[in-house]
């Protein structure tokens, strides 16, 4: 055997071991949340987690995405054909449907020459030893102060591929230092956002965010398949993942369901701060959102299915704080509004990687 087969071996069984890593975190995830949610409201009716068996092995050709099926089948008390499991999504949806263009969301400071929109709140970037301004005009160090801070004495510093509250930092006037930026690496200052009065009966110190899930199908056409509310803890100073309250909304309203979920998928029917009860309240600039994610979305299509977390300024803008274009959450807009993705073909797509490995190792 050649070097050249040998090191192709070597590559194969590497990514063969990442990938077993991947769909073992996820299936004890999902596990994990289907316990929390039984040890709530009783066991599941086995012969609905039997369908969610089947369905895995019979529709996506694996019971690896079964562990999904059965935590939204426990979720929603009975199975529901047409979910796509998470761990699907991330290993068959996100490479054929987005590729490298759905990566391009990791690298921050590109936001604004992609969708040249005002929507997003960059004041400035770090980017391989130089600052520049929103605009991509280098900064002079003896002006970055002054240029970081033009408009509030607060900003927010995210890096690159930084996602769930991870690689976010909150930072002052007083407090900020050139070196320590450069430390942390490549990313966009933000101005610090104050949210729309709405948000604030939840009393949260984290600037509330909307989750859009846009997708474009197979002809073009761009629409909203999942909206979920994204809420901090009264401490949180930004949203985190390990604290966050999630509630789904009407995707054709902006009212929010009764029922908020927190990181365990176990349910409230208030903000457990604020006791502010969810039933009965609309988003604010709930249209506008949509329509702002919508045209975004026209904008870098290549990437299929997009994650926007949106909020509403004081003044009644709409802000996008990030975008994700590669593994955005879908599980949980599956569990509580889908199927999300029915009539797209998803499905399908997993056969198609199955039939290329068949061809690949039989030399056709």
């Amino acid at each position: 055997m050649s070097p050249k087969h040998v090191e192709a071996l070597v590559k194969e069984s590497w990514r063969n071991l990442a990938w077993r890593r991947f769909h073992w975190r996820h299936a004890v995830e999902a596990r994990s949340i289907r316990r929390t949610i039984e040890s709530r409201h009783g066991r599941t009716d086995p012969s609905q987690l039997k369908l969610a068996d089947v369905y895995a092995r019979d529709v996506f050709g694996d019971a690896r995405y079964a562990p999904w099926l059965q935590a939204y089948t426990a979720f929603n008390g009975s199975f529901r054909e047409g979910w796509i499991p998470d761990n699907y999504y991330g290993s068959v949806v996100v490479p054929k449907l987005k590729g490298l263009y759905g990566q391009i969301s990791n690298l921050k400071p590109v936001s604004r020459l992609l969708f040249r929109d005002d929507a997003f709140p960059d004041i400035a970037y770090y980017v391989n030893g130089m600052f520049f301004t929103a605009d991509h005009i280098a900064i002079p160090e003896s002006a970055i102060l002054d240029t970081v801070f033009s408009t509030s004495e607060r900003v927010a510093f995210k890096l690159d591929q930084s996602s769930q509250g991870r690689g976010i930092y909150l930072i002052d006037r007083k407090d900020f230092r050139i070196g320590r930026i450069k430390a942390l690496g490549n990313g966009v200052l933000q101005r610090f956002i104050v949210q729309h009065q709405w948000f604030d009966q939840f009393r949260s110190k984290a600037v509330a965010t909307v989750r859009f899930t846009t997708v474009v199908d197979d002809a073009g056409h761009i629409s909203l398949r999942a909206c979920f509310l994204r809420l901090g803890r009264a401490t949180d100073t930004h949203i985190c993942p390990d604290s966050e309250v999630c509630i789904a909304v009407d995707l054709r309203t902006g009212r929010l369901c009764s029922k908020g979920y927190l990181n365990d998928w176990s349910d409230v029917d208030a903000h457990p701060d604020s006791h502010v009860t969810f039933a009965g309240l609309t988003l604010p600039s709930f249209p506008e959102c949509l329509q702002k994610v919508i045209e975004l979305h026209a904008k870098l299509p290549f990437a299929r299915c997009v994650g926007w977390d949106v909020t509403v300024d004081s003044n009644g803008h709409v802000i996008v704080l990030e975008w994700n274009a590669e593994h955005n959450d879908v599980k949980f807009g599956e569990a509580t509004q889908g199927p999300c993705f029915a009539g797209l073909g998803w499905e399908a797509l997993g056969s198609l990687n199955r039939d290329s490995r068949t061809k690949l190792a039989f030399g056709r």
